[in-house]
């Protein structure tokens, strides 16, 4: 039978806040407990103390000779450390606070209802519409608590309704809170609730109460409600990060009215346009659904029944997440996505520019969530003009630089001591922006957006990377992210010279440069330039164990299992490592990944994500499969949010996670399309409609018994499509059912296509499963 996976569903309110169910618009947040009395917890995306909003770097660029001479001369435990000295601010291990800022949670309404013990309870998440539901029968009536963000009006609403009359209070609270003035304001219709960091920004929670029937009074800092038939709770939040009151804010997203039926069928359509553009369905033995979710996953922990439909679940909920953390935002997900109850949570749940915002937008293109991605692309040109300053200021360069670790505010600050001093962190922005025009082929985009950042980018290396004594063009200082090397010092992580990544990100990004000015039309001198640095890298290495190498030398690990796969990124989620241009390095990264997993790696939520991300770009489903599993059976809470250990909510193995799926259904590097290359033989069977692909291609795909049976792709520009491991297996028509001609080339089937027409894809005679 075919797996629908759309619903996360319970019979008992959320024990703890990570077992909660998250909604929200992207400006705001929300998380449904579904206690009797209820907790929603709020967020607001802009809501970080502020307090070191206007900070600035030290000017040590007169310092970086020094620290290039000993790494040159491989004194690395001494130049780590002069170059954390010169480079690395203040937080880490410095013993000085970090200036960023933690995003910080808003407050809670909270209401309970007059009735006695609930009995037959549930508690629901419907991924096709975004609404939660929490039903239950007590005193003989049912009750029906629903909450929606509503992406139309920016509003996180609650419906309240019984088959009876009910009595209810609602308040406002927020924890405790030294650094933070807080005063209330209750009217029968209105409560509110402003705040005021101290040294930083102000806010404001509203929630306008609209009640059918019956009366509403003030009692204290209560609103009670007495016999209403249903009640309708409109929630806003302001802040005054943007440079207004937050008051203001809130009267821009007044209700407009209280049908909530009608308020129901304008969101949908919203929500559907970020939601709906992609469906997947997989054919599983058994249905699982039947079953409340913590039930699912405790039996799959427990080894009794193989459940496939919850990869497929995850899946679902992985874009649901997305749309939930992004679709109104002009701020992209943090660690914690939208979504933290702490005033001190982990890392401040913030930005981390070395993997995990990265990794939060993997699913963005391919997955049909393209629309996601515009508070990304804010966030980046939001720094540019102080990663310019920085660039200047700590390393004498031209460009951007950008850091490790950051907040909201746009400040290029280094803010991690032992983590800090690394260049790479713009350049792995930017190959974002590259995705988008890849996937898009919106030119426009990439001439006034995309390709300044490159640039931007380029320039920085153009003055960062220095001339060795072979010609040969190294980045020093440099670093395999967050990792370090025997005999590297006592600092978290090892500076060195041309770290395999950095060579791979400086490489991706000079390709992409050169490939936009060709297209743009622009710069042919830059053009030439950046060809001939491309010339002047260091070519990537392979170690004495046949694994790729990750320092400039075969440097022994303190960490083998170590948690990033950094050297690896030419493999996912670059595209330089491919197993038709460079087979070696292919093999090597492969033989790195065995090492690293014979190790132990894998062992956070985000890391078992991008495990499963290789494995599928290397075309073992199974593999992928396996780590996919165990990503969500290992790293997850009862409502699939993912776990950082020891039971830290951080949700970038959610959206590593959907990529892994996608990555095992259709592939296109190089613009080249290759159809199920990792499916594992637990979806034997199954349909995906609305996945895009490199080139601006549309792939809707249907399989049986683990193979192809078809495929339609549709493209947004006259060009030749070309299929991997196509020729002599499959054949094209189009979609009057005429053939299509076709050429062969290797294993490459290639047939030019017309924009916008839908070009089927079948198995040849010969090949086709019966």
């Amino acid at each position: 039978m075919i797996s629908v996976g759309k619903k996360l569903w319970y019979t008992k309110p959320a024990g703890e806040y990570m077992c909660g169910l998250p909604i929200g618009t992207g400006r705001l947040a929300a998380m449904v407990l579904g206690g009797t009395p209820e907790r929603l917890a709020l967020n607001h995306e802009w809501l970080w103390r502020g307090i070191n909003r206007s900070r600035e770097s030290a000017n040590s660029a007169h310092l970086l000779a020094e620290v290039r001479e000993l790494l040159l001369a491989g004194k690395y435990a001494e130049g780590t450390r002069r170059g954390n000295d010169a480079f690395g601010g203040g937080g880490g291990t410095s013993g000085v606070p970090s200036q960023v800022d933690p995003y910080q949670p808003a407050g809670d309404l909270c209401f309970e209802l007059v009735h006695g013990a609930p009995t037959a309870y549930r508690r629901e998440l419907d991924l096709t519409s975004g609404l939660v539901t929490v039903s239950y029968t007590a005193d003989g009536a049912r009750f029906s608590r629903q909450y929606l963000a509503h992406l139309a009006h920016d509003l996180i609403l609650v419906h309240l309704a019984a088959d009876r009359p009910f009595s209810a209070s609602f308040w406002l609270q927020r924890v405790a809170d030294a650094d933070c003035f807080l005063h209330s304001g209750t009217s029968p219709e209105r409560l509110a609730l402003d705040g005021q960091f101290d040294g930083g920004i102000g806010f404001r929670v509203e929630a306008n109460l609209h009640a059918q029937g019956g009366s509403c009074r003030v009692a204290g800092e209560r609103v009670v409600a007495e016999e209403v038939k249903s009640l309708l709770v409109a929630v806003d939040i302001g802040t005054s990060a943007q440079g207004r009151g937050p008051a203001g804010e809130c009267a821009d997203h007044a209700l407009p009215h209280r049908d909530w039926q009608k308020l129901q069928r304008e969101n949908n359509p919203v929500y559907q346009k970020f939601y709906g553009g992609l469906e997947l369905a997989v054919e599983t033995p058994q249905a699982r659904e039947e079953l409340p979710t913590d039930q699912r996953l405790k039996e799959a922990r427990e080894g009794g029944v193989e459940d496939p439909g919850l990869p497929q679940l995850y899946f679902d909920y992985g874009r649901y997440l997305l749309v939930a953390s992004t679709a109104t935002a002009s701020l992209p997900p943090n660690l914690q996505g939208k979504w933290n109850e702490d005033l001190n949570p982990p890392w401040q749940a913030d930005y981390h520019h070395d993997i995990n915002l990265q990794m939060n937008y993997w699913p963005a293109e391919p997955g049909n969530l393209h629309y996601a991605t515009e508070a990304l692309f804010q966030h980046i040109e939001r720094f540019v003009p102080h990663a310019r300053k920085v660039a200047r200021e700590l390393y004498g360069c031209k460009g951007v630089w950008f850091p490790i670790q950051t907040d909201a505010w746009g400040r290029s600050t280094p803010e991690s001591f032992g983590w800090a001093v690394w260049t790479g962190a713009a350049a792995w922005l930017a190959q974002h922006m590259w995705w988008h025009y890849e996937y898009g082929q919106e030119l426009e985009f990439l001439r006034r957006r995309a390709y300044p950042f490159l640039k931007e980018v380029a320039a920085f290396y153009e003055s960062y990377l220095i001339e060795d004594q072979d010609g040969k063009l190294q980045a020093v200082p440099s670093q395999s992210p967050e990792n370090r090397i025997v005999g590297g010092g006592d600092l978290p992580v090892t500076l060195c010279v041309s770290a395999a990544m950095d060579l791979q990100l400086v490489q991706e990004l000079l390709e992409h440069a050169v490939q936009a000015a060709a297209l743009l039309q622009v710069d042919g001198e830059k053009r030439a330039q950046w060809q001939e640095m491309l010339t002047r890298l260091p070519p990537l290495q392979i170690g004495r164990h046949g694994q790729l190498q990750e320092w400039n030398e075969d440097f022994a690990e303190v960490e083998p299992g170590h948690r990033h796969f950094s050297h690896l990124y030419g493999l996912f989620p670059g595209d330089l490592i491919d197993p038709d241009r460079t087979p070696e390095l292919w093999r090597a990264a492969r033989i790195s990944l065995e090492r690293r997993l014979a190790h132990e790696g894998g062992h956070t939520g985000w890391s078992r994500s991008w495990t499963a991300c290789f494995f599928a770009r290397l075309g073992e489903g199974e593999k992928a499969w396996e780590h996919l599993v165990h990503l969500i059976l290992d790293f997850a809470t009862d409502s699939l949010l993912d776990l950082h250990p020891p039971q830290i909510f951080q949700i970038d193995g959610n959206f590593g996670g959907t990529a892994a799926v996608l990555e095992m259904l259709l592939q296109s590097y190089s613009e080249e399309l290759h159809l199920l290359p990792a499916l594992p033989a637990a979806w034997a069977a199954g349909h995906c409609r609305g996945l895009r692909a490199r080139g601006g291609y549309a792939v809707d795909l249907a399989w049986e018994q683990g193979a192809l049976v078809r495929a339609e792709i549709r493209a947004s520009s006259d060009r030749t499509c070309t299929i991997l491991h196509g020729a002599g297996k499959y054949w094209v028509c189009d979609a009057g059912g005429e053939s299509v001609a076709c050429s062969e080339e290797g294993h490459r089937l290639r047939f030019g296509v017309r924009a916008n027409e839908i070009y089927v894809v079948m198995v040849a005679e010969g090949d086709r499963v019966d």
